[in-house]
C-alpha cells in the first residue's frame, strides 16, 4: 500500500532565495508562498502536514486547526514564533535550525567593528562628494579612526555565535571578555554585565528575547559604557532601547552603533532609527545571517529535517 503524499507548506519562501527540493519529491506535494498574511495562516496550513516557516507566527488556535500537522519547522535559530506549549499538546513537534549563519554573523559583527571604528562610511562619502578632492594634503582627516587591536570586545552570550565572535576578534588582537551568566559563577573571563559595559570598548548581543532581556541595554546601561565605545546589535532588535540609544548617539554618550535587526520586521518608514541623521549609526536589514554559503546550509538543513520526517513516515506506513 502506498504511502499518501505528504503536503509541505513554506510560509515565508521568500526569505530563503534559496528554492528547497526534496529527494523523495514523489512523496511531497510542496506549496512555497513568498509570504503569508496572519488572517491566511489557518487556510494555508489547514491540511499541511509539515509547516516551515521563518518569522510567520504560529499561534495554538492556528495549530489547532490543522489536524494533519505533525512538523513544524523553523527555519531559523529561534522558536519564538511558534506556540510551543500548544505544540506539545497537540503532539506536533518543533525542529529549528540553529547553527547554520553562525560564521555569517560573526563576520557581519567584526565587519561592522570594523567599518564603525574606522568611520568607513564617512571617509567614503567624503572621497565622492568632493572634499577629498578640495583637500590641500594627499589625504582627508575627518572623524576618529579607531583601531581594535588592543581593545576589548565584551560578548554578551556565550553561545556558538558569541565565541565564533570571539574566536575572529581575538585574531586581530582584541581582548574577549564575556557578560556572566545569572546563576553561575563567573569565570575568569567573565564579568557583571554593567561591569563588563563600562570596560568593554566595543559590546556585541548574542542572546535571546525574553522577558528578561527585553531592552537589555537600556538608558541606564548606556550611560555605563566608554564615550567611545560601539554596541553590535545582530540578535534581536527589543534587546536594545532604540529611542535611548537614539538619545546616547546625539548627545555623544556614545561613540557608535552598528544594528542588523530592529524591534519590528520589516520596518516602518518612520522608524526611527531609519531617520538618516542619527550620527554614528550603521542600519542594515537583518542581513548578518544571510551570506552565500549560510543560505545554502540552511535550505540544506530544511530539507534534511523534512526528508528525516519523510523516512520516519514512510517507515510506519
Amino acid at each position: 500500500m502506498s504511502t499518501p503524499s505528504t503536503v509541505v507548506v513554506f510560509l515565508d519562501a521568500g526569505s530563503l532565495p534559496l528554492p528547497l527540493t526534496f529527494a523523495a519529491s514523489a512523496q511531497v506535494v510542496y506549496e512555497p508562498h513568498d509570504t503569508t498574511p496572519a488572517d491566511r495562516v489557518a487556510e494555508r496550513i489547514a491540511r499541511a502536514d509539515v509547516v516551515i516557516t521563518n518569522k510567520i507566527r504560529l499561534t495554538g488556535q492556528q495549530l489547532r486547526e490543522a489536524p494533519r500537522l505533525k512538523l513544524v519547522v523553523v527555519s531559523a535559530a529561534g522558536t519564538d514564533n511558534v506556540d510551543l506549549e500548544a505544540a506539545k499538546a497537540l503532539g506536533i513537534a518543533v525542529r529549528n535550525v540553529p547553527d547554520y549563519g553562525t560564521d555569517s554573523v560573526a563576520e557581519h559583527v567584526i565587519a561592522t567593528l570594523l567599518m564603525a571604528r574606522r568611520s568607513l562610511a564617512a571617509y567614503a562619502q567624503a572621497a565622492t562628494d568632493g572634499r577629498w578632492s578640495r583637500s590641500t594634503h594627499f589625504c582627508w582627516h575627518g572623524p576618529a579612526i579607531r583601531s581594535v587591536g588592543g581593545t576589548v570586545l565584551g560578548v554578551v552570550g556565550r553561545g556558538r555565535i558569541g565565541e565564533a565572535t570571539a574566536r575572529l576578534a581575538r585574531g586581530l588582537g582584541m581582548t574577549v571578555l564575556y557578560a556572566r551568566s545569572p546563576g553561575r559563577p563567573a569565570a575568569d573571563d567573565e564579568r557583571e554585565l554593567d561591569v563588563l559595559l563600562g570596560e568593554a570598548d566595543a559590546v556585541t548581543l548574542h542572546v535571546p528575547l525574553t522577558p528578561q532581556t527585553h531592552h537589555l541595554i537600556d538608558a541606564r546601561r548606556l550611560a555605563l559604557m566608554k564615550p567611545t565605545a560601539t554596541l553590535i546589535n545582530t540578535g534581536r532588535g527589543a534587546l536594545v532601547d532604540a529611542d535611548a540609544l537614539i538619545r546616547a548617539l546625539r548627545c555623544g554618550q556614545l561613540g557608535g552603533a552598528a544594528i542588523d535587526v530592529l524591534d519590528t520586521e520589516p520596518p516602518p518608514s518612520s522608524h526611527p532609527l531609519l531617520a538618516g541623521d542619527v550620527p554614528n549609526l550603521l542600519v542594515t536589514p537583518h542581513v548578518a545571517w544571510a551570506s552565500e554559503s549560510a543560505q545554502a546550509n540552511l535550505a540544506s538543513k530544511v530539507e534534511g529535517i523534512v526528508e528525516q520526517h519523510l523516512a520516519k513516515r514512510h517507515a510506519g506506513a
